[in-house]
C-alpha cells in the first residue's frame, strides 16, 4: 500500500485495475491451470472480443505473404501481347525502376482457363487453379516506392516508413479476440516476418506472436511451452512471485506500459501451455488431411493457420519469402510449387469445415514484377524481372469477398494499371470493411494526432464485396 499525504490510500490492486487499463488485473484473473474466463476477461482486458462498427462479413483473416514479389504476368495476370512483342521496346517511356531494364520478355509459362468464368491461371499454379472461383483477384494493385523494405512496410502497415503498427496490430486492436489463450495475432514464419508483426506504438499487447512453421514439435516450435522440471501449481507460483515483484516495482515506477505487457505476457505464456501444444501440434490431423496440404514447412504453416482460425485466433500471418527473381524468372517454379498446394489446400479446406464464408483469406506480395527484362544489379542474369508498383495483383477469397471475379486491369503488357486503380491504402480499407470495422473510426491517438491504418487515405472496394 502507498499512502501520501492528502490522497487516499494507493494499494496494488489499485495500481492493477488503473495501469494500462488494466491490463494486468486481468491477466492476474487466471488461476492455477485454469485458461482466462469471460467473466475473468471484463472491460480493462485489451484481448477482451468487441463489437464491430457495424455487421461484419469476416471474423477471422489469414494473410499469405508472398515476400519478394509475385510476377502478376507469370501467374494470374496473363498478357497475350508479351508474345507477340517479346524481345521488342516497351512502346511508351519506361516507368521509374530499381535497377536498368531492357526490352519485352514473354512469360516461360503457359496459362490456360480455370472455373466458371473461364479466368486464366499459369500453369504454376494448377492447385489454386482449382479453387479460383473462390477468388476475388484484383489485377491493377499500385504501391509507392519500387524497392523491397518500403513496400513491405507499406504492404502490411499502411506507410513504406517503419514505426506504424501493421494490420493485423489493428485488427486485434479494435475487435480482440475470441480465444484469450492464445494470442490475437500469430506471424508463421521460416524466419522472416515480412515486416508485418510489430504494434509499434499500439500496446505491445497487440504485436504478432512469431512461430516457425518449419518445425513440428509444438514444444519445440515455441520456446519454453513445455516445462519438464514444474507441474502447472508449482508454475502457477513462481508466476505469482514474479507479479509481485514486477508490481512492486510498478509502483515505484508509477506506471510502465513495457513492464505491464512483459506481465500480461507470462499470462498468456501460462495459459497457453493447456491449448497451444494441441492447436499447433498439426501431426493431430488425418493422413488426408495432411497430404492435401503437401509437404514442407509452408504447408504446416497453411495448416496451422486453418487450425489457428478455427480456435478462434483473430488474424494469421503466414510468410513465405524467395520471390525476388531478377536474374530468372524461371525462379518462380520452384517458389510457386511450394505454395501452390498449400494455398489452394487453405480455401479448400476452410470450405469445406464452413470456415471460408467467415475468413477472409489475402495472398499478396509487396509489389509485382516487370514485363520487360532486367539487365543490372546482379552478376548473373539471364531473363529476371525487376520490381513493378505499377500494375500488380492480389487475390482474395472468402469473408464476403464476390466470387470469381476480376477487378481492374493493367494495360497489355502489364507493367501500369490501365483500368479502376485500387492502392495498398484501398485494400487495406476493404479488409477492415469486411471485419465491420469502419477504417476512417479505428484510431489510436498517438504524439499529438489520431493515426489510422489507412493514413489519410484509402477506400472501400465494394466492386469486390458480395
Amino acid at each position: 500500500m502507498i499512502h501520501q499525504p492528502g490522497l487516499p490510500p494507493f494499494t496494488r490492486r489499485d495500481a492493477l485495475m488503473k495501469f494500462a487499463t488494466g491490463f494486468g488485473m486481468a491477466g492476474f484473473a487466471a488461476t492455477a491451470g485454469q485458461p482466462l474466463t469471460a467473466s475473468a476477461a471484463t472491460a480493462g482486458n485489451p484481448w477482451t472480443p468487441k463489437a464491430p462498427h457495424f455487421a461484419a462479413k469476416a471474423k477471422h483473416v489469414i494473410v499469405v505473404f508472398l515476400q519478394g514479389g509475385l510476377s502478376q504476368i507469370d501467374s494470374f495476370d496473363y498478357k497475350p501481347m508479351l508474345e507477340k512483342y517479346d524481345g521488342k521496346p516497351l512502346p511508351y517511356e519506361t516507368p521509374r525502376t530499381e535497377f536498368a531494364t531492357g526490352n519485352l520478355m514473354k512469360s516461360p509459362f503457359s496459362f490456360s482457363k480455370h472455373g466458371q468464368n473461364g479466368i486464366e491461371v499459369s500453369e504454376i499454379f494448377p492447385h489454386m487453379a482449382k479453387v479460383i472461383d473462390e477468388f476475388s483477384i484484383v489485377r491493377s494493385m499500385i504501391s509507392d516506392i519500387p524497392n523491397h523494405g518500403p513496400s513491405v512496410l507499406m504492404m502490411n502497415t499502411g506507410s513504406v516508413r517503419a514505426g506504424r503498427p501493421t494490420m493485423g496490430s489493428w485488427v486485434v486492436y479494435g475487435l480482440g479476440t475470441e480465444n484469450q489463450n492464445l494470442p490475437g495475432f500469430i506471424v508463421l514464419s521460416a524466419g522472416a516476418g515480412g515486416g508485418g508483426f510489430s504494434s509499434a506504438f499500439l500496446p505491445a499487447v497487440y504485436q504478432g506472436t512469431m512461430v516457425p512453421y518449419n518445425i513440428q514439435d509444438p514444444n519445440k516450435q515455441i520456446q519454453y511451452l513445455a516445462n519438464s522440471r514444474q507441474n502447472l501449481t508449482q508454475q502457477r507460483a513462481q508466476l505469482d512471485l514474479l507479479r509481485d515483484l514486477n508490481q512492486s516495482y510498478l509502483e515505484k515506477l508509477n506506471g510502465a506500459p513495457e513492464l505491464e505487457a512483459t506481465i500480461q505476457s507470462m499470462e498468456v505464456a501460462f495459459r497457453m501451455q493447456t491449448e497451444a501444444p494441441d492447436v499447433f501440434d498439426t501431426r493431430k490431423e488425418s493422413a488426408a488431411t495432411r497430404a492435401m496440404y503437401g509437404e514442407g514447412g509452408i504447408a504446416q504453416g497453411c495448416l496451422t493457420a486453418r487450425r489457428l482460425v478455427e480456435k478462434g485466433v483473430r488474424f494469421v500471418q503466414v510468410v513465405h519469402a524467395g520471390w525476388d527473381h531478377h536474374a530468372d524468372i524461371m525462379g518462380h517454379k520452384h517458389t510457386a510449387r511450394e505454395v501452390d498446394q498449400p494455398i489452394g489446400a487453405l480455401v479448400q479446406d476452410l470450405k469445406n469445415r464452413g470456415l471460408l464464408d467467415e475468413t477472409l483469406v489475402i495472398v499478396a506480395s509487396e509489389f509485382g514484377r516487370t514485363p520487360v527484362i532486367n539487365l543490372g544489379g546482379f552478376r548473373s542474369v539471364h531473363n529476371g524481372r525487376d520490381h513493378n508498383i505499377y500494375g500488380f495483383t492480389v487475390l482474395m477469397a472468402g469473408g464476403g469477398v464476390k466470387r470469381s471475379t476480376i477487378y481492374g486491369a493493367t494495360d497489355d503488357f502489364g507493367f501500369k494499371v490501365a483500368e479502376n486503380p485500387v492502392h495498398v491504402h484501398d485494400l487495406h480499407a476493404t479488409a477492415l470493411h469486411l471485419m465491420g470495422m469502419d477504417h476512417e473510426k479505428l484510431t489510436y491517438r498517438y504524439a499529438g494526432r489520431n493515426f489510422r491504418l489507412t493514413d489519410v487515405e484509402g477506400k472501400v472496394v465494394r466492386d469486390i464485396l458480395s
